[in-house]
């Protein structure tokens, strides 16, 4: 999202590993710039989102000296410690990290991890003391809590897919920009040795020039292609669900959208194709510099209404989709057609292959001409 001339300050923070993300993260004067003195050599850090995978990346943090976690938020009192409960089984954010500094708190060398519900009210209290933010909500809060935290002159590390629309990202960039911050997005496949000795295999012409790309996600792990329910079961009491929705419509409570289910619906995720998409396209892009496609097709499954014939469903992303992207040539390099399949459609098999071979669940396949 954001560049900066001094190549030190690009190390704030780097994903590694495939399911939760790990950090590099430099001293608090590092990121200051000139005329910074800093209190203490440690980055302090404010957490926002603490479900699976914002405790996952946060424990990255835990585990690295020159960093700390003093602030987490959650909409889920439980999940973010601010009533000290317990949720499906894990411990809450605070719990997690007032138990990884206990020895540093009864030292007196940590003064102890706040926990809030709203991270408005979280950046504007802990504003003089944060000097970086994670943001690992559901997608249709990523833009606002990252924008609120960059306006602050807040660095971010935002979890992918890093916006609900384009608007949002282009808004995200121009405000890095203008504010001099530092900001990553957690696609944490692109610093895994298995992405990156793909790139390079492709890129350095192994298979030849690539003319043709086949990406697929398989079948979603949430609903889709579903409408919106009629139920309008109680709010849990730990659950505050205005926060919760954000900046999305209001509608009544359901467990079909909260917890995990979120990402199937257009309110508030981004599909098969924006939530997997971000991992899977990642090889194609960096290994052939993909930019713009001057043309795009997409076809997908229709929605049969309760009426028994075919519908517009304005409520989630289809059941399947096939995409077809077209690229022009770039560099060296000729146009280059990616097709994207989900929702349990693949790829036909190669030629030559035999017919026993079985593509995975979800992957992408290269068809490269003239190999070197």
């Amino acid at each position: 999202m954001s560049k900066s001339k001094n190549i030190n300050r690009r190390r704030f923070l780097s994903s590694v590993a495939a399911t939760t993300a790990a950090f590099t993260v430099v001293p608090r004067h590092v990121l200051g710039g000139a005329g910074f003195t800093a209190p203490s050599g440690r980055l302090n850090i404010a957490c926002i989102g603490m479900g699976v995978q914002g405790i996952g990346d946060m424990k990255q943090f835990l585990n690295n000296p020159d960093a700390q976690v003093i602030a987490v938020c959650d909409v889920n009192k439980e999940s973010g410690g601010y009533r000290g409960g317990e949720t499906a089984g894990r411990e809450p954010g605070r719990r997690v990290v007032e138990k990884h500094y206990a020895a540093k708190k009864a030292s007196g060398t940590y003064k102890g991890c706040a926990a809030y519900c709203d991270y408005r009210e979280m950046l504007m209290k802990e504003q003089k003391n944060i000097d970086a933010v994670l943001v690992a909500t559901t997608v249709n809060i990523h833009a606002f809590a990252a924008m609120a935290a960059i306006r602050m002159g807040k660095h971010v590390y935002c979890e992918k897919p890093l916006a609900h629309n384009v608007f949002e990202a282009r808004s995200l960039t121009e405000a890095a920009r203008r504010h001099k911050v530092i900001t990553q997005m957690g696609i944490q496949l692109h610093a895994t040795d298995r992405l990156k000795n793909a790139v390079e295999m492709i890129s350095s012409g192994v298979i030849g020039d690539v003319k043709e790309i086949h990406l697929w996600a398989g079948s979603p792990r949430w609903p889709q292609g579903i409408q919106r329910p009629s139920e309008t079961p109680p709010v849990p009491d730990s659950l505050d669900w205005d926060l919760w929705l954000g900046p999305a419509p209001r509608r009544p409570y359901h467990p079909v959208y909260h917890p995990r289910n979120w990402r199937g619906w257009y309110d508030f995720g981004a599909g098969a194709l924006g939530d997997m998409g971000c991992h899977i396209f990642d090889t194609a892009f960096w290994a052939l510099k993909l930019s713009r496609p001057t043309n795009v097709e997409a076809c997908s499954s229709y929605f049969i209404g309760s009426n028994g014939k075919q519908v517009v469903n304005n409520e989630t992303y289809p059941r399947a989709s096939l995409v077809r992207y077209e690229f022009p040539a770039r560099e060296n390099m000729p146009p280059v057609g990616l097709s994207w399949y989900d929702g349990g459609l693949m790829p036909p098999c190669p030629k030559g292959l035999s017919g026993n071979v079985r593509l995975p669940g979800s992957g992408g396949m290269y068809v490269g001409e003239g190999a070197r």
